[in-house]
């Protein structure tokens, strides 16, 4: 039992200390935040924050695998929620805007890994699960008959990566991404006609965002 009790102190510490480092790391980025700096967020001492991290290149690392294991558990409920693919993957990139723009933790790993060349350790590799989870998504939509004749899925997962990520490094730089929801509705209305079998992107998002809306009442 005390065993128990001092590893889930430990792990709540742990995530306590990457929290407040995150926001830092959000704010100022790697360069700017120091040890000193996130002991005086956390309230901490600068010996506890070592004795858990290490370093703050350990620190930063955590924080880049905190961003990366958010997102498996939220493709599942996308992969597993009895709906067309395209609907699927329409709500998975409404629910991944939102996790960049009010999950501090996401924010700053992507600012993070956004800086890696600063930062003395190797960070896990980005959009690759990504382009995976969207060519999967594309091809369940292949064989449902959604997906449009002559549109290849692997292409067009790149693209649509390529293009989703796009948008949050402008919408962060323009308006700190408080608006990404509607640039997303608008990417998806310029690129669904290519995608779909019969063009109706409109109804498409209008049945995405309603099944939203009922599901936060």
């Amino acid at each position: 039992m005390q065993v128990q009790a001092k590893r889930v102190r430990a792990e709540t510490t742990r995530r306590f200390l990457l929290e407040a480092a995150a926001h830092l790391f959000d704010e100022r980025g790697y360069a700017g935040t120091s040890i000193s700096d996130i002991s005086a967020r956390s309230g901490r001492t600068s010996g506890a924050i070592y004795f858990h991290y290490a370093s703050k290149e350990n620190l930063a690392l955590a924080v880049v695998e905190a961003h990366f294991a958010a997102w498996p558990k939220l493709i599942d409920q996308y992969r597993s929620a009895g709906l067309p693919a395209l609907e699927r993957l329409i709500g998975l990139s409404f629910a991944v805007a939102r996790a960049f723009r009010d999950d501090v933790v996401i924010r700053a790993g992507s600012r993070l890994w956004a800086e890696r060349k600063s930062i003395d350790v190797t960070l896990p590799r980005p959009f690759v699960g990504w382009i995976e989870t969207v060519t999967e998504l594309l091809e369940e939509a292949h064989r449902e008959d959604e997906f449009a004749i002559g549109v290849t899925p692997e292409v067009a997962a790149q693209g649509l990566v390529s293009a989703f990520f796009g948008l949050h490094t402008v919408s962060d730089a323009l308006e700190g991404r408080r608006r990404i929801e509607d640039g997303l509705h608008d990417l998806w209305l310029l690129l669904l006609p290519a995608l779909q079998t019969d063009p109706d992107p409109a109804s498409l998002l209008a049945r995405v965002r309603e099944r939203e809306e009922d599901a936060a009442i």
